[in-house]
């Protein structure tokens, strides 16, 4: 047999008996993919403590820096460790607060949370356990821990803590001792084009007065408060002219029961919230009747609101009433458009300011006809320039020792 040694290269060789080759590199690719969600799938149960949430990490290393550690300082790098406990907070910040810790000479560790302190830009906090103004960003809504629940709605109360709707509500001012005087404009929301037009020419230091009778309440409240407006709600009682004069189907009548006229009460209550007192909407005739007001006054001060009586009815008991239930109660000194033009009015204006200079303040009334709307916030512009404030009807209400 001769040797291949002397054949020429290539020449009669055997077909190779090796398998063909099916691992390309797409295929590797594949597979060490199919691996590595098999090993994922399998670890946790392997070692389940190993895959703990970041986030239960966090919440482990913030509560157990909040007492004190009882490790000793060989535990570093357990869970209180200090320098564990920074990483992880920088991983996943305490949004809003401020950390302090301490590490004492025996290796204990004090860790301290305090909230940061906040400005205008920083998140709003909803707190009505305080007898403070509402936060201005947060005015379109009430707190609720001055809301009741009631069939007819929701109805003002006093907080648990003692603040009020009146003080809460209220257009906060300088506190300066200078000439002040409270200008409401009532009847907003029986138009809703005039309504629309008041609030936007108003200046924002004018308090309006929204007609439980209106429409859309819960809508232009809302608008008054972005506003900067002060609230009232106004009420409908009967006049003596009643019912040839009759303020609308809520009306309060001086016949009603007592339980009817605060249902009717409550129900204009309702209609709206974020006000810092009630006003009559006419109502001699109820007004002066002491068995029919009584009642009504005395819901109106247990609820934490102010009542402003208009001044049309020189037989008014409202102020007796206020006095009796130690309520918050101021009267208009003025009614100024009872002659609804311009120049009528900016005279009254002018002899509401009078009015202030002599007593230190001054409250006046008027309806939001287009005229009335022009001529307050022409003068309202311009009293400033003279010393005078114009604040919020609440700044100048009474309250009875």
């Amino acid at each position: 047999m001769s040797s291949g040694i002397h054949t020429p290269l290539g020449k009669d060789r055997k077909p190779s008996s090796a398998r063909p080759r099916f691992l390309t590199a797409g295929r590797l690719l594949v597979a060490t993919g199919i691996i590595v969600v098999l090993g994922g799938s399998i670890y946790p149960l392997i070692a389940p403590e190993k895959l703990a949430k970041p986030e239960a990490l966090v919440a482990d290393a913030v509560n157990a820096g909040v007492q004190e550690d009882q490790n000793s300082p060989e535990t570093a790098g357990s869970e209180t460790d200090p320098k564990q406990f920074d990483k992880l907070k920088r991983s996943r910040p305490l949004d809003g607060a401020n950390v302090d810790r301490q590490v004492l000479e025996d290796g204990t560790v004090v860790t301290k949370i305090t909230p940061k302190s906040r400005d205008k830009s920083g998140p709003i906090v909803i707190d009505a356990k305080a007898n403070a103004a509402q936060d201005p960003r947060n005015s379109t809504f009430p707190d609720e821990a001055l809301v009741q629940e009631t069939p007819n709605g929701k109805l003002p109360v006093v907080a648990a803590d003692g603040t009020r709707p009146v003080e809460r509500y209220a257009r906060p001012w300088s506190g300066a001792r200078g000439t002040r005087i409270a200008i409401v404009v009532g009847g907003l929301g029986l138009s809703q084009t005039g309504t629309l037009r008041a609030l936007k020419m108003l200046p924002e230091e004018v308090t309006v007065a929204f007609a439980s009778n209106g429409n859309s309440l819960a809508r232009w409240m809302p608008e008054a408060r972005r506003g900067g407006h002060e609230v009232l709600l106004q009420v409908p009682l009967e006049p003596f002219d009643y019912p040839d004069n009759d303020p609308g189907p809520l009306t309060l009548l001086h016949s009603n029961s007592e339980a009817k006229n605060l249902s009717l009460l409550h129900k204009s209550m309702a209609k709206t919230t974020n006000y810092t007192g009630v006003m009559n909407y006419l109502g001699g005739r109820l007004l002066a009747d002491p068995s029919a007001l009584e009642p009504v006054m005395r819901d109106i001060g247990e609820r934490g609101l102010l009542f402003l009586d208009d001044g049309s009815s020189a037989q008014s008991q409202s102020g007796t009433y206020a006095k009796a239930f130690a309520m918050p109660h101021a009267f208009a000194d003025i009614v100024l458009d009872n002659e609804v033009n311009r120049s009528a009015i900016l005279k009254k204006l002018d002899e509401l300011e009078r009015v202030a200079l002599r007593k230190g303040s001054a409250v006046g009334v008027a309806s939001a006809f287009d005229e009335s709307v022009d001529a307050v916030t022409e003068w309202a512009r311009q009293a400033g320039g003279r010393g005078i404030e114009i604040v919020g009807v609440s700044a100048l209400a009474e309250v009875p020792n």
